[in-house]
């Protein structure tokens, strides 16, 4: 296989030595060692593919491949007729591409849950330091037309509705992303588990560790912290006691 290297003057030359990575791979990083060593902002222009690939001496079908990668991901925007700026990348933009649970693994699914529970938990304290009347207002009428199940469990757009408002306020951008990213997942795993979510469900209302997106609210209203993070973990306590019964099943297997 082919190596890239590049000079103290940014300039890029082909140099051919065995390596385990293909050739787009090698373009590619020495692209971005290229834009770090000119210390490129977003907005910069890029040379165009004839200059690129001269420099780094590979074709330009290789060339295009690897700027097709950067541009998927977000890293360059391309106009007609006025060439090519370095632009500054979703950070999920990639992970939202390629997380598909139909190619995931029973173990990474679970993980991203667990993940995501994580996450909603480890907000609490932010979204109420930064949420508004329009907010509550807003979680209200989300509420109002929620579609309730049974015991406790929403539809899938209710569910998905209730809690990206929750992400959207604190105004970070990349916990907002996070939502669009793991809903694929929280469909599959409510549909493949449907019947142990149900029956997990029933035994917390026996049990009288329930929470509801109306519970939610109230104590949002109230501005009662410490309750609401109490209560969004009873809220994703079916979650967690699934995955402790799948984990069991795995291992005693």
């Amino acid at each position: 296989m082919d190596n890239i290297s590049h000079n103290q003057n940014s300039n890029m030359e082909l140099t051919l030595k065995p390596t385990h990575t293909t050739l787009v791979d090698q373009v590619e990083d020495c692209l971005l060692a290229h834009f770090k060593n000119n210390d490129l902002k977003v907005g910069d222009s890029i040379p165009n593919e004839k200059t690129l690939s001269e420099q780094l001496g590979v074709a330009r079908s290789v060339l295009r491949e690897c700027l097709s990668r950067l541009k998927m991901f977000g890293m360059i925007h391309s106009r007609p007729r006025k060439g090519m700026t370095l632009a500054e990348p979703t950070i999920l933009g990639g992970m939202k591409r390629v997380i598909d649970p139909r190619f995931l693994t029973e173990d990474t699914v679970l993980d991203l849950l667990e993940f995501r529970i994580a996450l909603e938990i480890g907000i609490s304290s932010d979204i109420f330091e930064k949420i508004k009347p329009e907010d509550l207002k807003e979680i209200e009428e989300i509420v109002s037309i929620g579609k309730m199940i049974e015991n406790n469990e929403y539809s899938i757009s209710s569910e998905t509705m209730f809690h990206t408002k929750l992400y959207q306020i604190t105004g970070n951008k990349t916990i907002a992303e996070f939502q669009d990213i793991i809903h694929p997942v929280l469909t599959f795993i409510k549909e493949k588990y449907h019947r142990e979510l149900s029956a997990i469900n029933s035994s917390l209302k026996e049990e009288g560790i329930t929470a509801s997106h109306a519970d939610l609210l109230n104590l949002l209203k109230k501005g009662d912290k410490a309750a609401y993070r109490i209560a969004i973990e009873w809220h994703f306590e079916p979650y967690r006691r699934l995955m402790r019964d799948i984990i069991k099943k795995q291992t005693s297997s």
